[in-house]
């Protein structure tokens, strides 16, 4: 080879990117394989993220077992109710440019709310932060006015018809309609239908390119079979996608709409390790990452563990805007993570929690409709746990 020719060889083989397996945390992958014996799960994407670089990222079993079509990095979940920071964020958003504050009444916002009375026949007076606290009390909607919603403004009069549960402030229950409440304050407040208020905002800046409320068939493509265990067998068998996310005739609901990625939703999670900022750009300012990483709701007891099946470890959490914190790590799932942990779960098995001390966050994507307790699920400590020694 004459010395040009080998000077263009050498320039063309460093200017070709260089493809590396993502990096892998030994443990992690034995103990969902162990998850995955078991018939809790027929496959997940798991992934560990720090403030700025993926630590690991392993996909193991199938998106869908009958096909053995094998999981993928950018095989899409329902995240249900990890929806729910998004929303918070987006409030967020808006209270950092002066255009909303927490501490306002909804009514300022939806007007018909300020004709809702509570249980004992006083006005409701509901703020921003109590519907973000799940401490409003306000009523769910349901029925076929539920069914046949459109948007999130035909949702507005079936929450107000619904009879309160409780006195606002008085106890914590996790309470679907306040967050979607919250995510037509957005619309409100921005101009934008809460959708597109998210894609511009977030999704685009944060490259969040698979997440959505709505699925096109590109995503139906690479949406993973979500399964159930049957009870008598111990088999996984598969079950339907839930019929009130994703098709586009249906409301962006704050509460649970959005299907993601690992990939993409680590994105959101690094943002917030970062303070509010990543790449550059900031999203929330260090006011505004307060709300959602320390607790709103006082001395209150909040979240899924209240229950003797559970362990009774309500005072053990708290709750931000859109956000579930940690105030005391106690034993099972939460062990491994530091007092300040924040994230939230998703109704088929999705997690994801911000450990600020350790400056990480845990990713981890399954798709199983019938866990007893998602957030204490098996499948979430072993990954944390094998996560966690690996990382020590």
């Amino acid at each position: 080879m004459n010395p040009t020719s080998l000077f263009i060889s050498v320039a063309l083989s460093s200017a070709l990117p260089v493809f590396a397996d993502p990096p892998q945390l030994p443990g992690i992958g034995t103990a969902i394989r162990a998850q995955i014996d078991a018939n809790e799960i027929a496959g997940a994407v798991t992934l560990v993220i720090s403030k700025d670089k993926t630590l690991h990222l392993e996909t193991i079993g199938y998106a869908d077992v009958a096909t053995k079509q094998p999981m993928r990095t950018d095989t899409l979940f329902w995240i249900a109710s990890m929806t729910k920071p998004v929303t918070g964020t987006a409030i967020l958003m808006l209270q950092d440019e002066g255009k909303l504050n927490i501490a306002d009444p909804v009514a300022k916002y939806i007007p018909e709310f300020a004709g809702l009375k509570t249980p004992s026949g006083h006005p409701a007076n509901l703020t921003l932060k109590q519907l973000l606290t799940h401490t409003s009390g306000l009523g769910e909607a349901a029925g076929p006015g539920e069914r046949e919603a459109k948007t999130l403004t035909d949702l507005v009069p079936l929450w107000l018809a619904a009879p309160m549960q409780y006195e606002p402030g008085e106890k914590w229950r996790y309470t679907q309609s306040g967050i979607n409440a919250a995510g037509r304050v957005v619309e409100v407040v921005s101009g934008m239908t809460f959708d597109k208020f998210l894609q511009k905002r977030l999704f685009d800046p944060l490259g969040m390119t698979s997440t959505t409320f709505y699925l096109t068939d590109e995503h139906q493509a690479r949406l993973v079979t979500a399964y159930a265990k049957n009870r008598e067998t111990g088999r996984l068998e598969p079950v339907p996608p839930r019929a009130d996310f994703g098709p586009a005739n249906r409301p962006p609901k704050g509460n649970g709409g959005l299907y993601s990625t690992a990939p993409d939703y680590a994105r959101f999670c690094q943002m917030l390790l970062n303070g509010g900022t990543l790449e550059g750009r900031r999203y929330l300012s260090s006011d505004a990452m307060l709300y959602l990483t320390q607790s709103q709701t006082g001395d209150l007891p909040t979240g899924f563990f209240q229950n003797d099946m559970f362990g009774r470890h309500g005072t053990n959490y708290g709750w931000g805007i859109g956000t579930c914190i940690l105030k005391t790590p106690h034993e099972g799932v939460p062990e491994m993570l530091s007092p300040g942990t924040y994230g939230h779960g998703g109704a088929w098995g999705t997690q994801a929690w911000i450990d600020p001390v350790r400056e990480i966050a845990y990713v981890l994507m399954v798709q199983r409709s019938n866990f007893p307790n998602s957030d204490a699920s098996e499948v979430r400590r072993a990954f944390q746990k094998a996560a966690a020694e690996a990382l020590r």
